[in-house]
């Protein structure tokens, strides 16, 4: 049983690394929030997070996280990511998640523009993001 416990406790650290961390906007490296505000001067009521090493600001929608813009602790944007509608995702995703994903719903739809102007589509169900590009061939589990 302890064997089985401290496995558990070491899985849950773990796992949570992993996970976002929220922050105080005095955490914020200011070169991020000049590039962050230079921009999206007109974002408000933004939220930020620390997650994979890099900073992502949240603003916008109900949820306050209609918008996810990413940047590298350097201030170098990385990608955005636009809230969309499940049904706005190009029509090939939902077969292929109840394909290979048996029993998984899509939670949630983002439209990704990286930092070279690329268009990919996120589809979020339980445990991760899958990625897909702009005509819908499955990229990445991320």
């Amino acid at each position: 049983m302890k064997r089985k416990l401290s496995f558990l406790i070491a899985l849950g650290l773990a796992s949570g690394a992993v996970l976002a961390q929220d922050l105080k906007l005095k955490d914020v490296p200011a070169a991020v929030k000049t590039a962050f505000t230079a921009k999206y001067p007109a974002a408000t009521k933004v939220g930020w997070e620390k997650e994979k090493g890099n900073y992502e600001a949240n603003w916008g929608g109900k949820s306050g996280e209609d918008n996810s813009a990413v940047f590298t602790p350097a201030g170098a944007f990385v990608e955005i990511v636009n809230a969309i509608k499940i049904s706005d995702l190009p029509k090939s995703v939902a077969p292929y998640v109840t394909t290979n994903y048996k029993g998984a719903k899509i939670k949630e739809a983002g439209k990704v523009t990286d930092a070279t102007g690329k268009t990919f589509y996120e589809a979020e169900i339980k445990g991760g993001d899958l990625i897909f590009d702009e005509s819908g061939n499955f990229v990445k589990r991320d």
